[in-house]
């Protein structure tokens, strides 16, 4: 996963989050009445695109400029949410514009039931690049990186990709500051509320063109729809950029499509994940904390989706959920975890990382953004897999009590932490 301003205390949430179909009517009527009321509404948005992107517009032009006819490769997040793949996408039509050829690339899978419908319902060329089988692909036939929705933290193929010195020519990002990053053009906006809505911009700014009549371009626009809906929790956390951004990608997109992504059920396997945080949950303080157990690689979704349904609970604002994740295909486990939280003092970000720190290397194990966070922590000598349900339940243990107590730490400082019946 899906890395902001508040909405204003004197606004309530349904105030501060019309509807899609409420946007989609006031920029209906923004084309149909150019000279009505509406027109200077129309005029003051341009502006606002104006000042929110300058001067990263030029800037991009510049460097896309820099780069025609090259190749490149987009690089998301090991496991992808729908902002990340909608802006990938849009980043690859744009850079078209610019005989630049693009592929986006990343190493996890995809789990959550609505990122399989969104892929496979709008044809969305995102390849899967498996670390096993990273050698099938020749790395010496790109000239640059492109990091869309994160900044190379949180993917398994940036290792591959500086081994092999490409350097990284765009950043485009959402989500707090993750490090020191060297990259030719940087657009880092961690008080926009998603990067579908700063690709939105480019497009309403001219570095593309959308046109009704190109189904490759509706579908795109139905895609950045669904990542700026997403990372805005439906638009009850959007702010006036989001709206304005919605309110011109509806001009475009096909909302049968969106529809249908939107429908699909959650599988067994999610529910019976959802179960067992149910069964487990330990309220401290108005904070829902859940151990899973152990989940397969593909199932690895199931977490934030069990987080978004304790955070629903009476008296619980912030949820985390972790479970411990076994890969067969690279042999290893790792602990994975989704924050979500309801409460606009906390800092995501802020929190996961004070909890779990950093590694040897100065990287952190988790971030986050605007009331969601996650955290992927290795778990070294003690990540292979073992038949032995003993030792596979103690091993399990071990890990919950850890974890429950670095958690612990901040929402109860006072208690004995270790005690975590």
């Amino acid at each position: 996963m899906p890395s902001n301003s508040l909405i204003p205390l004197n606004h309530s949430l349904d105030e501060a989050a019309p509807n899609l179909e409420t946007v989609a009517v006031e920029a209906q009527q923004m084309e149909k009445f150019p000279n009505s009321v509406t027109s200077s509404g129309n005029a003051r948005d341009k502006r606002w695109i104006e000042a929110s992107t300058e001067p990263k517009i030029p800037e991009l032009r510049k460097t896309l400029e820099r780069h025609n006819s090259e190749r490149q490769l987009i690089v998301i997040q090991d496991f992808p949410d729908p902002d990340a793949l909608s802006s990938a996408w849009a980043y690859q039509l744009i850079a078209q514009q610019y005989n630049i050829q693009c592929e986006i690339v990343y190493a996890g899978t995809l789990s959550h039931q609505e990122n399989i419908a969104l892929v496979k319902l709008t044809n969305l060329p995102a390849k899967r690049w498996g670390i096993q089988n990273l050698k099938e692909h020749d790395l010496s036939l790109y000239q640059g990186c492109v990091l869309i929705d994160n900044q190379g933290t949180t993917s398994q193929l940036m290792p591959f990709v500086k081994q092999a010195g490409i350097p990284i020519a765009v950043v485009i990002d959402h989500h707090s500051t993750q490090g020191d990053l060297q990259s030719e053009f940087a657009d880092l906006r961690p008080q926009t509320r998603a990067t579908a809505t700063i690709l939105t911009q480019y497009l309403q700014a001219g570095l593309l063109k959308l046109d009704s009549n190109n189904k490759e371009h509706v579908k795109c626009a139905t895609a950045l729809m669904h990542g700026l809906r997403s990372d805005t929790n439906r638009l009850m956390q959007a702010q006036e950029e989001d709206f304005l951004a919605a309110g011109y990608l509806s001009r475009f997109y096909d909302s049968q499509l969106l529809n249908a992504v939107l429908q699909t059920a959650r599988s067994r396997r999610v529910m019976d994940v959802i179960e067992r945080s149910l069964k487990n949950r330990k309220v401290h303080n108005n904070f829902s904390i859940a151990g899973v157990g152990y989940l397969r690689y593909e199932d690895r979704d199931a977490i934030p989706q069990a987080a978004d349904f304790l955070v629903t609970e009476e008296n619980v604002h912030t949820a985390v959920v972790y479970g411990i994740v076994h890969d067969e295909d690279e042999e290893l486990e790792v602990v994975i975890g989704s924050l979500r939280t309801t409460k606009l003092t906390l800092d995501p970000d802020e929190f996961i990382k004070e909890a779990f720190g950093q590694d040897i290397n100065g990287r952190f194990f988790g971030g986050g953004r605007l009331m969601a966070g996650g955290f992927e922590i290795p778990m070294g000598f003690l990540g292979s897999f073992n038949d032995n349900s003993e030792y596979a339940k103690l091993k399990w243990e071990v890990f919950d009590t850890q974890i429950k107590q670095k958690l612990l730490r901040l929402v109860n400082p006072k208690d004995n932490l270790i005690q975590t019946d």
